[in-house]
């Protein structure tokens, strides 16, 4: 009994020794704040823009479509440049002849020649009565009527040609082919049918609707750039030509239209494009990426390091765009703010900056 007593007390004096021995360890063991490594940029002023973006289909600004005037034989002509017959997407100028309908029985018709000769004919007449006029051999009422026949052959004679006209179709506007049904040369058609439909695409428009917010703030004149997605690369430069003072009760939205120059053609006819309409912009501001803000029930914060120390600042902010926004108070320029480490840290956290 006595033997186990004694185990019993070297076991506790053990314990006691090595308990000791633990806490003395901790008390000496020294507190040591890991520094954060993190990136940080220095803050300047600079300018943000806020823009609306909407999409629509893009419309050639010129398309005329060409019917045939009179029935008759359809003949297409050669294409001037490539000495063959006009084509679907060939590009045109004005006054190219394009296709003549043959019809001798509508010519005779016609009676150009005839018109012609009774024009040569009144012409003397008149001629001769305006003489004997001036000689006082003939009334004011004789000359008119010969003057009244004179005015009806030139009549006579112009409606001819202009009839004899519709025989022969030139290109009415320069552009591109883009419709042209298929006739066979020397195949009859009837009044009516359609010839060619041409467009001129170097300059286009879109028709857009615009958000119900943004009336106030667009106006005619205003710049617009267009892209297309398959032409991510190439933007063109447009502008607002027409505003309607509508708002859709449906949508919330109004109608704006949109004219821009495509000299390259890149963007066709009926393509779908994007168009951006700056409604905004301030400058001298201080501007930070939004995604360094740390937003919580607290407010908006970032931090800055101020000589390997990094201070949370609660900021108030303004104006902003896809990726930028404007700080209205909490920031100075020029102080460091930390845009990547900046998910772990604290208030006066040690930190390390990344060269």
């Amino acid at each position: 009994m006595r033997l186990v007593k004694t185990q019993l007390r070297y076991i506790t004096l053990c314990a006691t020794i090595a308990i000791c021995a633990c806490n003395s360890g901790e008390e000496e063991s020294p507190n040591i704040d890991i520094a954060a490594p993190v990136s940080v940029e220095q803050i300047t002023t600079g300018s943000l823009s806020r823009f609306t973006i909407t999409t629509g289909n893009a419309t050639a600004e010129k398309v005329i479509k060409l019917n045939a005037q009179i029935g008759g034989t359809y003949i297409l002509k050669n294409h001037p440049s490539y000495k063959r017959p006009f084509k679907l997407g060939d590009r045109v100028k004005a006054g190219q002849p394009f296709v003549e309908i043959q019809d001798q029985e509508y010519v005779n018709g016609i009676g150009l020649e005839a018109a012609k000769m009774n024009l040569e004919l009144t012409q003397q007449e008149y001629d001769k009565q305006k003489s004997v006029f001036d000689k006082g051999g003939v009334t004011v009422r004789e000359l008119k009527n010969s003057e009244l026949s004179l005015t009806r052959a030139r009549n006579e004679l112009e409606s001819a040609e202009i009839r004899l006209a519709k025989m022969k179709i030139n290109i009415p506007i320069s552009g591109t082919i883009v419709e042209l049904p298929q006739y066979t040369s020397g195949s009859q058609i009837q009044q009516g049918d359609p010839l060619v439909t041409i467009m001129d695409y170097s300059r286009m428009y879109v028709d857009v609707s615009l958000p119900e917010n943004t009336m106030m703030d667009i106006q005619t004149g205003q710049k617009v750039q267009i892209t297309n997605y398959s032409l991510p690369d190439d933007t063109l430069s447009g502008s607002i030509t027409e505003l309607s003072p509508a708002i859709d009760i449906n949508t919330r939205t109004y109608l704006a239209k949109v004219r821009f120059n495509n000299p390259n053609l890149l963007i066709r006819p009926g393509m779908f494009v994007k168009t951006l309409i700056k409604i905004n912009q301030k400058n001298d501001i201080v501007v930070i990426p939004k995604e360094v803000i740390i937003s919580d029930q607290r407010g908006k914060r970032v931090f800055v390091v101020q000589e390997n120390t990094a201070f949370e600042r609660i900021i108030e902010t303004g104006m902003e765009n896809d990726d930028m926004i404007e700080v209205i108070s909490g920031l100075e320029e020029n102080e460091r703010l930390v845009t990547k480490g900046f998910e772990t840290l604290r208030d006066r956290s040690k930190v390390k900056v990344l060269q």
